[in-house]
């Protein structure tokens, strides 16, 4: 009993990546063709490495503007496989953001809708009394539509946003006798970054941060900072990142052959200890959207600040 209560806790939350500050458009709709260019970004994460059945999230964003009707207008669609246990929650979504140019930056507002899709293996599950009803013996599965959205303003060299993920906190019913109720609460994140320049221009200072938080028991902050290499054929990072009470963690990656990779190591600070800690991959890939211009994969983000 204890064991499942505590996989529906975890269950409920939405995905902690690292690599936040590459999946801007996962974390927050208003990123959404935010710089003018095809963006697909993805990250997978295996937590407490050693552990059996230990959580696996994956993600896949992909956005751009709408060229056809202005720069102003971007979507974008995802997909979040997480699984941990019995547990498997997915998410289908598409989004759309507008730009406004505002007092020397640009003011950005996006909205997303998605579809929730929880499933639980009850077939898993040791029990004493394999007749309890409150247990499913067979894989339930449910769906509900959700609602996120966002805020964002980008300066020069920074840039800061607020959102909110399952803002109409359905409630998904699991299996056909529907005696199992899964609760999904809202979540609320404040994003923000600063580009640092120093003496060499080949090299930049990134600088960011992220809060989440339910606004009641749970919260978790992150912040990180990359010395970036921006070479005449291409980028390299390396980077340090850490969160209070929960992690440190180290960064290295860069620019290959227009493919942005890269590897983070989280080393838990309390809990499980640091050599079971999460391991996490990015890949990225940002073009021009005129797919004839030449040297069309030299570009970074103006989301990686």
């Amino acid at each position: 009993m204890l064991a499942m209560t505590a996989v529906v806790a975890r269950a409920q939350q939405d995905a902690a990546f690292n690599h936040y500050w590459s999946l801007q458009s996962f974390y927050n709709p208003a990123a959404s063709g935010l710089d003018g260019m095809l963006n697909v970004q993805g990250a997978y994460a295996l937590q407490m490495a050693g552990y059996e059945h230990a959580p696996a999230t994956m993600v896949i964003t992909a956005d751009l503007p709408l060229w056809m009707i202005g720069p102003a207008h971007g979507v974008g669609v995802g997909f979040v496989n997480d699984e941990i246990g019995l547990f498997s929650h997915k998410k289908f979504s598409l989004q759309y953001a507008y730009h406004q140019r505002l007092w020397g930056g640009r003011l950005s507002a996006g909205v997303r809708a998605a579809m929730l899709s929880e499933s639980f293996d009850g077939s898993g599950l040791d029990l004493i009394d394999s007749n309890d009803p409150a247990f499913p013996t067979s894989e339930a599965n449910g769906t509900a539509f959700d609602l996120d959205g966002g805020l964002r303003y980008d300066g020069r060299n920074w840039y800061m946003g607020v959102s909110a993920m399952h803002i109409m906190q359905p409630k998904i019913e699991l299996g056909d006798t529907k005696m199992n109720e899964y609760s999904v609460p809202a979540a609320y994140y404040l994003t923000g970054g600063y580009n640092i320049s120093l003496r060499n221009p080949l090299l930049k200072m990134q600088t960011s941060a992220i809060v989440r938080s339910d606004l009641e028991s749970s919260w978790r902050a992150d912040v990180s900072a990359r010395l970036v290499y921006n070479g005449p054929k291409g980028w390299l990072y390396a980077g340090l990142g850490y969160s209070p009470t929960v992690s440190a963690a180290v960064f290295i990656g860069g620019d290959f052959h227009g493919i942005q990779l890269g590897y983070c190591y989280e080393a838990y600070t309390s809990g499980v200890g640091a050599l079971n800690g999460t391991h996490e991959l990015s890949i990225g890939y940002v073009t021009d959207l005129n797919m004839f211009k030449r040297g069309k994969n030299r570009h970074q983000s103006v989301r990686i600040l």
